[in-house]
């Protein structure tokens, strides 16, 4: 529950002033949504709910505000509505979203309307924002930066796609002084105007590119992150690399996973070196990092920058990699059952996540598959292919990695499995979704271990987006424990 003080509420100031006494159409009842009300009523503005879901309308509806279907508003004069604050979610063509852009009728993201409430100074004095996107690593470098800040004794919170909404961190009271915000592309593209103290874009891969249109239109809203005082980039990415040449940062560094060039962080004989900030400074060991490894590193190198870029000193940088444990379904480990290690990557959500994943892992049985979501994986099978000593694949775009495996990776075995002809399903059991998924994700499991040996990997690194049949990741990665935690000696190596 967010403490809110009504008392530091101020004036909507000239940046906001235009809502006062007006209806601005909220666009998702999801969690952003719901955290634009109250400081829309406090500001002296008239919420008004749409959501394709009748079920969350009737939430709305039950706490008091107006709602409206989005089917009644399609064809509704929206002229009435001084903004429309959509949730990130929504894709630019929304019928609601175009009708009100065709209407003259702005529209901001929830991030947009936090930003310029801040601006206005709404819950107390301008905070500075430290700004995190990229295709993976998103938020392992925003709960790094949270941590170092912790660690210098500044007071912060993390906020944004991570889970808390930026809005609700405003309105704690007392308010933090820095605010460490992971933002999707999605927040990203609804928010044009914000310009963070520091941001970073870690890497940019194929992903989105459905709600996005392209990697090019996916690519543009991560470099949002780069329009502050400080940009950062992933100099071992190249696309990452090349938004620095467009950056509209005062001033842009970059990390790399090697020997830092001056203006850079890097990586010297297992210690991380600020080349960027100061003429040399030892900030680490990349022993301190959790998780280990290349990802992990260069998570580190961007909280690392993030942090120094507000004058963080050395010493608190080491203190926080210190105390930062990763988070569950991020390459954590679940088992080691007759010499074969059992690892949960289920937040590899796409094909970049996937590589980083797999290539921590000398031998690995590889268990992925979901929604690609129009992302290929034939680059990624390339350069991976020779550590693969087997693939269980199951969802929706099973078929298209066991394809690209075939070509790329002949001589991998691959057990693809059906989620509709599931031989733990029977007409006397729980035939829901859930149980679904609980049990393919069983077979996946038993049928990874029966490929495995010891010395081997089985790691669930899906490559892929979890909806197909899953709730979110946490859901996919929790089956997988349970399965890895129900295996029984005998099960491995059963299928050499």
């Amino acid at each position: 529950m967010v403490e809110h003080n009504p008392r530091i509420v101020r004036s909507p100031g000239p940046m906001l002033e235009f809502l006062r006494g007006r209806d601005v159409l909220v666009a998702g009842w999801g969690v952003s949504g719901r955290s634009l009300i109250q400081p829309l009523r406090d500001i002296g503005a008239r919420p008004v709910v749409t959501d394709g879901g009748a079920k969350a309308l009737a939430e709305a509806a039950e706490l008091g505000l107006e709602v409206a279907t989005s089917v009644e508003l399609e064809s509704a004069d929206l002229s009435r509505f001084a903004l429309v604050i959509t949730s990130p979610g929504w894709r630019p063509d929304s019928p609601v979203l175009v009708s009100a852009v065709t209407e003259g009728i702005p529209v901001w993201g929830d991030v947009e309307f936090a930003w310029w409430v801040d601006q206005a100074r709404i819950y107390g004095p301008v905070r500075k924002w430290l700004v995190v996107t990229g295709t993976n690593g998103k938020t392992t470098t925003t709960q790094m930066t949270h941590a170092i800040l912790r660690a210098a004794g500044i007071s912060s919170v993390a906020c944004g796609n991570i889970g808390l909404p930026i809005l609700d961190a405003l309105r704690r009271n007392p308010g933090p002084q820095i605010l460490a915000v992971e933002l999707s592309s999605f927040q990203l593209h609804w928010a044009p105007s914000v310009r963070p103290e520091a941001g970073v874009v870690l890497n940019v891969a194929e992903d989105h590119l459905d709600w996005h249109g392209g990697l090019d239109a996916y690519a543009a809203a991560k470099a949002r992150a780069l329009t502050g005082r400080i940009g950062v980039v992933g100099l071992d990415d190249p696309i990452a690399r090349s938004l620095a040449r467009k950056a509209k940062a005062r001033r842009t560094v970059g990390f790399r996973i090697g020997v830092p060039a001056d203006g850079e962080l890097g990586v010297v004989d297992g210690k991380l070196l600020d080349r960027a900030f100061t003429k040399a400074a030892i900030l680490a060991d990349t022993t301190d990092i959790s998780p280990q490894g290349p990802a992990g590193i260069a998570d580190a190198l961007a909280a690392s920058a993030l942090t120094r870029a507000i004058d963080v000193a050395p010493q608190f940088i080491k203190e926080g990699l210190v105390e930062h444990k990763v988070g569950p379904h991020r390459a954590a480990f679940v088992r080691e059952v007759r010499g074969v290690v059992f690892i949960d990557d289920s937040k590899a959500t796409n094909p970049h996540a996937a590589r980083a994943s797999i290539l921590g892992h000398p031998q690995v049985v590889w268990v992925a598959g979901g929604l690609l979501k129009g992302a290929s994986v034939d680059e990624l099978i390339e350069e991976v292919g020779e550590r693969l000593v087997g693939a269980v694949l199951f969802g929706a775009d099973a078929p298209i990695i066991a394809a690209a495996l075939a070509r790329h990776a002949p001589e991998v075995p691959v057990i693809e499995l059906d989620a509709g002809d599931d031989a733990d399903m029977n007409n006397d059991v729980d035939t829901s979704r859930s149980a679904r998924a609980d049990a393919i994700m069983g077979r996946a499991v038993r049928a990874a271990a029966g490929l495995a040996g010891p010395g081997d990997t089985v790691l669930l690194a899906p490559a892929a987006a979890s909806l197909d049949m899953y709730d979110d990741y946490t859901h996919r990665g929790r089956c997988f424990v349970d399965a890895v935690t129900a295996l029984e000696d005998g099960d491995i190596g059963r299928a050499l």
